[in-house]
C-alpha cells in the first residue's frame, strides 16, 4: 500500500519507539514527565521532586514507553502501562481512585472487566519541543483543539505531533502484546480523543469528563475491538501501530479478503 509505505517510512525518518526497561532510559522518562506534569504544566508540585523526576506509587506496576526525535537523539514522549496487580486482581487503578462520579454515572461494573489483563493508559507526555502550534503548549499529548489541522497531509513532515501520537499508541500496543493485556482504561484530553478517532482508534467513554491534571474523558476499550476498527478504517494507521502486524496480528476474519 503506497499510503502505508508513506506513513511508517515518515515516521521513522523522524522517530524511534523503545521500551523503557533499563534505569537510564527510565531516568529519561521521568525527567521528561517532570518537565511536562511539573513545569511546562504544573499539575505536580515540583518540590516534591528533588531529583526532578516525577513518579508516583503506580509506576512499581508499570511499563513504560517512549519516542526519541532521530535527528537529535531527545526523548520527545512517553507514556506508561499501569498493569494489574496478579496477587490482588481488585487493587484500584488510578482511573477508578480519580473518576469514581463518571464510573457512577456510567453504570460500569468494574469487578465485570477481566481484571487479570486489564491495563491503564497514563501519563501521557510529550515534550515542549514539538509544540510548536496554536493551544499545544497548554496540552499534556500536544494536541490542538483542531484535530483536523493534524490529519491531513500526515505525510508532511513538519506535522510532527501526529507522528509522535501514532509512536506512543504503537508502544501502548507493544507492552500490551508482551503482557498479555486485552482492555485498556485511559483518562485522556478531548482533544486527544478527537484526533484518535480521526486515525480510527476508537475508545468508549466512562460517563462524563472530569478534572484531572485538566479537563480528561475516562474511557476503556477492548484491546481487539480498538484494533479492528482501526484496520477496518485507516490499515495505514494500522500498519504503523503495529509493527505491520508483528506486534499485533491483524484481524483474522478481515485477513484473508483485505490482503
Amino acid at each position: 500500500m503506497k499510503q502505508n509505505a508513506s506513513l511508517i517510512e515518515t515516521y521513522n525518518d523522524y522517530f524511534d519507539i523503545e521500551v523503557a526497561d533499563t534505569p537510564d532510559l527510565l531516568r529519561e522518562v521521568f525527567a521528561l514527565r517532570y518537565q511536562v506534569y511539573c513545569v511546562e504544566n504544573p499539575f505536580e508540585n515540583a518540590a516534591d521532586f528533588p531529583d526532578q523526576l516525577e513518579k508516583d506509587v503506580f509506576d512499581d506496576r508499570s511499563v513504560h514507553g517512549l519516542v526519541r526525535y532521530r535527528p537529535t537523539g531527545w526523548v520527545v514522549a512517553t507514556v506508561r502501562l499501569v498493569l494489574p496487580d496478579n496477587d490482588d486482581p481488585g487493587t484500584a487503578f488510578p482511573i477508578e481512585q480519580n473518576c469514581a462520579a463518571s464510573f457512577a454515572l456510567s453504570g460500569l461494573n468494574t469487578r465485570l472487566l477481566p481484571r487479570r489483563s486489564l491495563a491503564e493508559i497514563s501519563r501521557f507526555a510529550v515534550s515542549k519541543e514539538l509544540k510548536r502550534r496554536a493551544g499545544e503548549a497548554d496540552t499534556l499529548a500536544g494536541v490542538g483543539p483542531d484535530p483536523e489541522a493534524y490529519v491531513k497531509p500526515l505525510n508532511n513532515g513538519k506535522r510532527l505531533i501526529p507522528h509522535v501520537t501514532l509512536g506512543l499508541f504503537a508502544a501502548i500496543v507493544r507492552m500490551s502484546a508482551a503482557h498479555d493485556i486485552s482492555h485498556w482504561y485511559a483518562v485522556m484530553e478531548p482533544s486527544l480523543l478527537r484526533l484518535l478517532t480521526r486515525f480510527g482508534i476508537e475508545f468508549t467513554p466512562i460517563g462524563e469528563p472530569v478534572d484531572y491534571h485538566g479537563l480528561r474523558q475516562p474511557c476503556f476499550g477492548a484491546v481487539e475491538q480498538v484494533l479492528e476498527g482501526m484496520w477496518k478504517k485507516r490499515q495505514d494507521v494500522w500498519a504503523l501501530i503495529t509493527g505491520d502486524g508483528a506486534d499485533w496480528p491483524p484481524p483474522a476474519r478481515y485477513t484473508s479478503a483485505s490482503r
